[in-house]
């Protein structure tokens, strides 16, 4: 692992690494914010996964997420979105497919296979990496994501339910088997047959009989994707008659992007710290 930066922030580092990946065979970039309670003790993880076009960097710039994470002694881990370089096939006229758009999936299909391996990075290679390298209590960690991210939490934390203690989403792609920014992606990762997107996709888990609670959700309501792309309504009705806690909040004049993502950063890092307490 090489360290590309740090940087104190709230008494804790902010830095930015690198590493050769073998899930993904290339060079990945994240970042890690560490708290000032790491230097005496192993803390929380809180994973953070980021939507359609982003990098690590999207959220470090503008998700204000520091200052309570410092707070309530929660390490941050924010992957990057897909895998990139020199040998990565990729649509570069198009923002919904290729790089920044890996979906949180292991790809099946040829040429993506050997490359598209988000769900597998996420899930296996980087939390090993991050208990190697920092002072982390890898027995408690939860997940969150916004958009494209938070499909990828809630599919984890579905397929998952023994690593994470809680799981929490702006603005998800609650269906991206049906959704127009996600299906056509679907099919060139997993092939034509929908039957191999299920495990994918938060609905499809749920209906298939996977759990996890608890799961909290915020989606504005001025959301030009709300009703297409998102699809909330689609999440609350599938978890009717199941054991899933589910807080579904409608936040009033909030669009799709970051400034709504900053404005209830703290409340969810709030409420997944006291989970993980």
């Amino acid at each position: 692992m090489q360290t590309l930066s740090t940087t104190r922030a709230h008494g804790g580092i902010q830095g930015v690494y690198k590493h050769v990946a073998t899930s993904t065979a290339c060079e990945m970039t994240f970042a890690v914010f560490v708290p000032p309670e790491a230097t005496d003790k192993p803390c929380p993880v809180l994973w953070y996964l980021s939507g359609l076009t982003c990098t690590h960097e999207n959220v470090m710039d503008k998700g204000e997420y520091r200052q309570m994470a410092a707070q309530k002694g929660i390490i941050i881990v924010c992957p990057d979105t897909s895998p990139r370089g020199e040998g990565v096939p990729n649509e570069e006229d198009n923002w919904q497919f290729g790089s920044g758009a890996g979906f949180y999936l292991d790809a099946t299909e040829a040429p993506y296979e050997a490359n598209y391996n988000m769900y597998s990075y996420v899930v296996d290679e980087l939390p090993k990496l991050i208990g190697e390298h920092f002072n982390a209590d890898m027995s408690r960690q939860s997940i969150m994501g916004h958009s494209m991210g938070g499909h990828g939490a809630m599919t984890i934390a579905l397929k998952n339910p023994e690593r994470f203690k809680s799981c929490s989403a702006f603005a998800p792609i609650c269906r991206p088997s049906e959704a127009s920014w996600s299906k056509p992606s679907f099919e060139k990762y997993l092939g034509a047959d929908k039957a191999n997107w299920r495990v994918f996709d938060t609905v499809d888990l749920i209906s298939d009989g996977a759990c996890f609670s608890p799961i909290l959700v915020d989606q504005g309501d001025v959301d030009e994707w709300k009703d297409e792309g998102c699809r909330p309504q689609a999440l609350a009705d599938v978890v009717e008659g199941t054991d899933i806690d589910l807080t579904l909040n409608i936040q009033a004049g909030y669009d799709h992007y970051y400034p709504f993502v900053s404005s209830f950063m703290y409340k969810h890092i709030e409420w997944h710290a006291d989970k993980l307490s």
